[in-house]
Order: structure tokens, then sequence, then C-alpha cells
């Protein structure tokens, strides 16, 4: 392996104060007092990371609801039978609560056969007796819907935990019942997600229909911040070339607790389909150590690795029942919880992510992109758990190198930019909340935030640190506010949705990455505000402005901030990206922080110095390659954008932009006026 590979992290590191594991005195962790200030709301969506307590804070609301709001009955869906034990018995009134959770061990339809062995039968008899919690899988709550109707569920409460299953595209049954039930509105919903990008392709909810739930919001950098162990998450990428398991140490740690996620079957990093997974397991297992047998009691293989320590790997791929059975029933056991050696290595290819609590977990490596952001937020999440003597824990993404010879050289162009996509989102997930606010005479000193050394200055944009809530207060001379409720909800809530559909956008990030000749603005104002119009029709275009203005201030001062870290001196540093202490940096160095700026910047260039020095030269100049030749013309809804630009251009400095003008994006603007009058002559041509 070439000695000048590396891998690209961006690392953030947390203040570990407590907060997120300390319960008040009803027994309530820092996320589910939040939701549950929230509890009389009839619609309500806790956004989340993974284990912050959303199961039990579901708990403290469903029995308020069930108590004290009138609701009759509690239907709690899971997406997979596994996870319905983490709605069993809860002794709440032990640790404060009024009420006990508790659910009749028949009405666990997870475990339980169900009524003469049929489930469907079981929802049926739910509803007629008089008690209150019903726990089943997604699956059958669509059949339940479709069995009995939307009306036996009036006065009940329907939660929906990893509410990301669902969507609102026509296909899909559970989002189709769901804006079902809100058109009656005869129910009380309660939506859970550990997942900011909610629907990869279609949105989850239609925004007239999320306008309608009141959303619970907390951020992973709270989340982390309260932690008592963990004090650091890396996020990582690396380039091989060959066989991945020929590269696999140079970024697996066998001391290290980890999941290994194996390629999907049909992926171009899988070696064979199908017929080799179970080989790639034993290229595994042949990488790590000298193979001792099998541990009759877990099914655990026994590796000898190089400091002749045993290791225990538990294989979740090889589905022949009589060993997977064996294996899964060993990492259910109670010392799963309790002891850290319990098992060292998970090595999995579907398994072992959504709702899979290993709190050991230090590394979530991944091979193979995962075309589903919600699926790389779900694998990062089994490494994010709190546990004692874990300080720190990281998510490694490997990606075959692109190889020009190969046929499929256009889709491995394609992988690799959505990985990188991924690692730029990932960056906005982890970083903590932005509140920007436009910079003019009035504007002061908010409480609560540190402005650095010499504190808040009337004279220049402040940008102020809120340790406590995780928050920056950001002021942008020139900054558009929105108006509509609409557009104060995306700019509030859900910013990362909109620079997700940005750095998903293949003409966005491939000439952000690799046109020599792209004039920054083209992106952060033309593409970016296309983007938003196309994803929210129904928003005027001054709020469209107002959002994304937000959305690439959100995400140019994370890049910026990176930038600042990565030119600095310090090796350590130069090593991993810091974000918190790069954002406070580069607040302390700017000068000027106004919307002209911010919008100068190009989103992609810091991804792409990182990338020239992950990615060997050839695969770097075969990327270029394709993309350049699939780089569009200027296209009519372009030019007409480029003029719009034109006229406030013009409302500012009295003139119209000039095609010869020094000043590149002046140089676009004209361009565009001059294209659609081209346009215009050759209509009335004929």
């Amino acid at each position: 392996m070439s000695k000048e590979k590396n891998i690209p992290t961006i690392t953030v590191n947390y203040n570990n104060n407590g907060s997120s594991v300390t319960s008040n005195e009803l027994g309530m962790r820092a996320m589910q007092e939040l939701a549950y200030e929230k509890r009389g709301e009839q619609y309500l969506l806790i956004k989340s990371p993974p284990a912050s307590g959303k199961s039990r804070a579901l708990m403290f609301i469903a029995l308020d609801k069930l108590n004290n709001q009138g609701v009759k009955q509690a239907i709690i869906a899971v997406p997979e039978q596994s996870i319905g034990s983490s709605f069993n018995d809860e002794p709440l009134t032990k640790y404060g609560y009024y009420y006990d959770w508790e659910v009749t061990p028949k009405w666990n339809l997870c475990n339980s056969p169900g009524e003469d062995g049929s489930k469907i039968n079981s929802v049926k008899a739910f509803f007629e007796s008089e008690d209150k919690v019903l726990v089943c899988t997604h699956a059958l709550f669509r059949r339940a819907v479709e069995r009995f109707g939307i009306e036996v569920f009036d006065d009940k409460l329907i939660a929906i935990d990893e509410f990301h299953h669902v969507s609102s595209n026509e296909n899909n049954v559970l989002g189709a019942q769901l804006k079902d039930f809100i058109e009656r509105d005869k129910v009380h919903i309660v939506a859970m997600t550990g997942t900011y990008f909610r629907g990869d392709a279609n949105p989850v909810l239609m925004p007239d229909d999320e306008l309608k739930f009141v959303p619970v919001t907390y951020t992973y950098y709270e989340q982390l911040s309260g932690y008592k162990y963990l004090k650091s998450l890396h996020i990582g990428y690396y380039f091989y070339s060959g066989a991945y398991t020929d590269e696999l140490t140079e970024v697996l740690n066998p001391e290290e607790k980890t999941i290994i996620h194996i390629p999907n079957v049909n992926s171009r990093e899988s070696i064979g389909g199908t017929r080799f997974k179970l080989k790639e397991v034993d290229d595994i297992l042949l990488e790590l150590g000298e193979w001792q047998g099998i541990e009759e009691s877990t099914g655990f293989n026994l590796i000898k690795i190089n400091s002749g320590k045993i290791i225990k790997v538990a294989n979740l791929v090889d589905d022949d029942p009589s060993k997977r059975t064996i294996v899964q029933a060993a990492l259910k056991m109670p010392e799963i919880k309790t002891n850290r050696d319990h098992v060292d290595i998970i090595i999995a290819l579907g398994m072992a992510k959504e709702g899979f609590d290993w709190i050991w977990c230090e590394h979530a490596l991944t091979i193979g992109y995962r075309s589903s952001l919600t699926d790389i937020v779900q694998i990062i999440g089994r490494a994010t758990r709190d546990a004692p003597n874990k300080t720190q824990a990281r998510f490694t993404n490997l990606i075959a190198e692109v190889d020009a010879s190969e046929d499929s050289v256009t889709d491995a162009v394609n992988d690799t930019l959505k990985a990188i996509s991924a690692s730029l989102l990932m960056e906005q997930v982890l970083a903590p909340k932005f509140n920007f606010t436009p910079k003019n005479p009035q504007s002061k000193e908010q409480e609560g935030f540190d402005y650095g050394e010499g504190g808040y200055d009337p004279n220049k944009e402040n940008v102020g640190w809120n340790e406590e809530k995780g928050e920056f207060q950001v002021e942008i001379k020139g900054l558009s506010m929105p108006e509509s409720e609409d557009a104060k909800r995306i700019c509030k809530e859900d910013l990362n949705e909109v620079i997700a559909a940005f750095a998903q956008d293949k003409e966005a990030i491939g000439r952000g990455l690799f046109d020599e000749e792209l004039v920054p603005q083209e992106l952060t104002q033309v593409r970016l505000g296309k983007i938003i119009k196309e994803k929210y029709p129904d928003i005027d275009d001054e709020d469209i402005e107002a959002i994304r203005q937000h959305a690439v201030a959100a995400l140019n001062i994370t890049q910026m901030a990176k930038k600042s870290i990565n030119n600095e001196d310090d090796a350590s540093i130069k090593a991993n990206t810091a974000l918190i202490d790069g954002i406070r940096k580069f607040a302390m160095d700017v000068r000027d922080l106004d919307v002209d700026w911010i919008d100068s910047v190009n989103p992609f260039s810091e991804a792409y110095s990182i990338l020239s020095k992950a990615m060997t030269e050839k695969s770097l100049k075969a990327m270029a390659e394709v993309i350049s030749s699939r780089n569009p013309n200027m296209s009519i809804e372009d030019a007409r954008e480029l003029a719009k630009r034109a006229l406030k251009f013009k409302n500012e400095r009295g003139r119209l932009p000039d095609i010869k003008s020094a000043d590149p994006w002046e140089q676009r603007m004209a361009q565009g006026i001059a294209y659609l009058a081209r346009k215009k002559s050759e209509e009335q041509n004929g």
C-alpha cells in the first residue's frame, strides 16, 4: 500500500458535562425532558440521535396521554421484531415518575405468537379489550389498518418508531395511511427518528402535513456533549485498490470493539456477490490473526491476534439457521451490556444496524458506499453509545478507488461522489446548531453567548458560542430572514435537509470538486436556489432566498472552519479536524462576514483538497474526465436565474453586469442576459 494514503477525518470533541445521561426528579434524561414538555401536542415529531432515549421518552408521553389526555389506547409500531424489546415493562415510579410502563405479554406482538397463532386477530382482540398498550411491527400495523380501517384507531395514540421508514411516496403504504390519519384528525401521533435525513429521495411527510407536527430536535452535539465517558467522534473515509481485505488492517485495530459491515453483494466492492460473502468473512478472519476454533456456548470465532490475545468474532453474515441462531442469542445475552469482553468484533451484512444496541462498540467500519444517508447515520449510531472507559469512537468508510480502465468507471465516480457527499453531510450533523441573524445598527450581544477575547464588538459581525446549549449565534451582514411560518421552520429545523439535497446533487458536487472554471455563485446562488425551489414549490421567492442564504452559510462556515484547522502548523491538528475549535478560530479570523462573501466560497473546495491527499493522481484524473464530459451548457432556467441576479446587481450598483468585467461572477450574470437575448432573437427570427 502507498504510504502517501491517509484517512481524511472530521473530528468533533465534546465537553462531557454528563447532562444527557443525568436524570431529573421524574427520572427523565435531557432529551426525554425536552420531549415531555411537548406531551400535550396531538402530533409530535421527535428527532434525536441513537441512544438518546427515545423509547423511554415515548413511554413518559404515552402514559401521560393515557392517564391525563383522554387517549384510550396506545399502539407502538417498530420496524422489526428485535426492536420490540425496547418497549418491555419499565418500573418508572422507581425513578420518580407517576406511573409504571406495563405491556401485557400477549400484546407485545414482536414476541407473542398472537391469538390462535394469528397476530392480526390479536390486534382486533386488543381493540376490544380494556388493556392500554400494544407493540407490533410496522408491517403488522399496515395490515391492521388495511383490515380494520382507520376509524377503529380514533382516540388512540399511534407511535411510529424509526419514522424514516415512512415516505410520502405514493407507493409507501405506511406513508399513505399516515396521511389518511392526519386528514381524519382523530388520533394522536408520536413519530420518532434518529436520522436527520428523513427520506433520502422522497420526504417522509409532505410540507403541509409536516407543519401539523410539533418538532422536538435534540442534536448529536447535545447528546454527545452530555455523555460521561465518550469525548471524541471521528468520521473518515479511506480509498483502497484491489481487494478490500488486503488493506483492512490499515484501518482496523483488532484491539478495538468493532462492527464490520461488509459490502452489499451487488456492489462493486463485493469480491464475488452472494456466493462469495462467506469467503469475504473468512478473508477478514485471516487478516485478523490465527483461527483457534468456535466458542461452543456463543458460536463466536476465536482468533489469536498478533499481540497473543484471543479475541471473539461474531459472524452474522452466515445465514445458516443452525449457526446464526446461536450467534444472535449470544448477542442478546445480559452479558453484552455488562461485560466489555463478551464479544470483540461483529461482522455483518444487513444486520447490526438499526436498533442494534452494543454500548462497547468503538469503531463502525463500513466497506463500500451506502446509497442511503439514513443507513449511514444508523451505522454511525452503533458506535456513539456511552460506556465506561470508552473515550472515543469512529466511523470509517472504505471505498474502492476509481479505476479508469474499468467498464463501470462512471458508476464508480458516482459512488465516490455519494460517499464524499455523505461525509460532508455528517460534518453538518455533528456540528453544533447555528442561529443566524442579520448584522445591523440595532444588533446587540445575546445573553448566554461567549464572543471570545474582547467580547462583543458592535462594529463588526460577531460569532458567539453557548457551551451549555451547544449553539453558535452568527451575525451576517446582508442576511435575509424568513417571513412565512414554513420558511421559519425550515431555517430552524431543516437546514440539514436542504444541505443534503444540495450535496447529493451530482451536478453541484461534481462541478464543485472538478470544474476549474467554476464561479462559486453558480452553485451557491443559482444551483442551490433551484434545488430549494424544487423542494419547496409553494414557498415564495423571498423566502426561498432566505432559506438559501441560511443553508449556504451553515455549509460554508463549517467548511471554512475545517480549512482553518487544516492549515494550522501544529501537526497533531493537521491529522484530525477539530470542528468546534475550527469554527471558533474561524470566528476570530474573519473580518467581514457578509452574504456576498459566503456566496463566493466554493462549498466543495475543502473536500477536494482532502480528496487529493487520499486518492491517487490517476484516480483523481479519471474522476475529473468523467465529470468534465457531462458538464452542462447553460440552460434556459439557469439563464433566467442569472438574469434575476443581474437585476439585483443593477438595483444595488445602478448598472447591469459587464461581460468584460474582471469579476467572474459579474461576467457570468452578463452571459445569462446575453443568452436570453440571443434566445429571444432566435424566436423572433423563426
